[in-house]
């Protein structure tokens, strides 16, 4: 039986939001943090971002952005107004009404999920909460997780009863990073709460800044909408991706393919091959579901086809880079081989995850004398490779026994590319019309 204790405190914490002088803390200022900091910032909120990283506080207290979807003016505005700023101390939790969690979960080498940011900002969470506080989940992780691991947290020893004086809910991030259309602050928001008295406040909270809310019955539908989501797409591009093998196998253009089938107005979704996954999302959230299922001994036999495809797209690529090269009479080892983008998409500087580096990785292995390009993403250093993008794009291009076309910057003069490169693997059908059947282009 709900008591009028209760009703103050959920009431009175639904005015502060309501009436936007609740304090947010938003605990992770990465691609997620700061879009969801600034838009509750331009509503009117005062907004704290804590984050351990000090160059991150340090450049947001500035009034400098480090990600490419948030202006610096826009930061450096709201930083004036005093209606955000950044410190590393978690302290400040002391301090706020509303926190949302947006840390990383990436997967370990192992392919179990990594649970360590959350599991770190919960127990710093722990030392700082108070009655008539509201809690949100955003990092993407498997059905349970709000319930099972985070609610114990912040309840045991805390003096905490949720749905009482404490509320707790999940609502995945629906980050794409460099999209102008969707956005932080159009893109429907699901939130789903451990109790209906959680769910009503944090749909209250995000509803101030966001145009739709959509509340779901329970914190382990949230989280599982978010799986089916970027499942959805995993499996389907796994799909694709194997279209493309098939279609080479058997001597058929897969992008005239592709663009015939898009003709369909109806029962038909377009998705394109490529070399493999990348970004925050993809490549990792369906394998969180899969691994959840294991422990329950069940197969997602979905899920693991798909990705044992899409993980197989980059030594794919290699072999389409060692038959281009043994047209041309050369072998890949000792060859000059240009990687043309190394983001994980185009238009973007996000290299999480992305198929370029396996591509790179790949033909260090084969002995290539590897360089790369990419206008977003100046330098990389990853599992010990460091390596600069080239100074003089053309003149690389002209250098190399081969140019290999991982990701389709739209600032890329791909005309200009075809005439100066000796030999092009495109694998992502950047070269459209001109490409095909040309005598020095291999398309996947």
């Amino acid at each position: 039986m709900v008591t009028h204790t209760t009703l103050d405190v959920k009431e009175q914490l639904i005015t502060k939001l309501e009436n936007r002088t609740a304090r947010i803390a938003i605990l992770g200022m990465g691609y997620v943090g700061l879009p969801l900091a600034t838009v509750f910032a331009e509503t009117g909120f005062e907004v704290i971002g804590i984050d351990p990283h000090l160059a991150k506080v340090e450049a947001l207290n500035r009034g400098e952005s480090y990600i490419k979807d948030v202006s610096t003016e826009q930061v450096k505005r709201l930083v004036d107004a005093k209606k955000l700023s950044a410190t590393a101390d978690f302290a400040a939790i002391r301090q706020a009404d509303a926190v949302s969690i947006c840390v990383p979960t990436p997967l370990r080498k192992t392919g179990d999920p990594d649970l360590s940011f959350i599991l770190s900002a919960a127990d710093e969470l722990a030392k700082y909460i108070h009655p008539g506080m509201v809690v949100v989940l955003e990092s993407t992780t498997y059905p349970g997780t709000t319930r099972e691991l985070l609610l114990p947290k912040l309840t045991e020893n805390t003096g905490l009863e949720i749905g009482e004086n404490f509320f707790l809910a999940f609502s995945p991030e629906r980050v794409d990073p460099g999209r102008q259309d969707w956005t932080t602050i159009n893109t429907p928001k699901v939130i789903g709460g451990i109790t209906p008295a959680c769910t009503e406040v944090s749909a209250t909270w995000y509803g101030q800044a966001l145009e739709r809310v959509v509340p779901v019955s329970s914190t382990e539908v949230a989280e599982m909408t978010k799986l089916l989501e970027n499942t959805f797409r995993m499996i389907n591009i796994g799909m694709v991706n194997e279209m493309a093998i098939m279609c080479d196998r058997l001597g058929i253009d897969v992008w005239e393919v592709i663009e015939a089938a898009g003709t369909k107005p109806f029962g038909f979704m377009k998705f394109t091959p490529g070399p493999g996954l990348g970004g925050h999302c993809i490549p990792i959230d369906p394998l969180y579901l899969s691994w959840k299922l294991r422990s329950l001994n069940y197969t997602a036999r979905f899920i693991e086809l798909a990705s044992e495809i899409n993980t197989g797209m980059p030594r794919y690529v290699i072999s389409k880079v060692q038959d281009a090269l043994n047209e041309h009479q050369k072998a890949l080892k000792g060859s000059q081989v240009l990687v043309l983008g190394a983001a994980y998409k185009p238009d973007i500087d996000d290299l999480r995850e992305s198929p370029a580096l396996d591509v790179i990785g790949l033909l260090h292995q084969k002995g290539a004398r590897v360089t790369y390009h990419d206008p977003y993403i100046p330098h990389l250093d990853d599992d010990g490779v460091e390596m600069t993008s080239v100074p003089d794009l053309f003149q690389a291009i002209r250098q190399a026994d081969c140019v290999v076309i991982i990701t389709n910057h739209s600032s890329y003069d791909y005309a200009a590319i075809l005439e100066q490169a000796q030999l092009i693997v495109d694998t992502r059908n950047a070269l459209g019309v001109e490409g095909k059947n040309h005598s020095k282009v291999f398309r996947l």
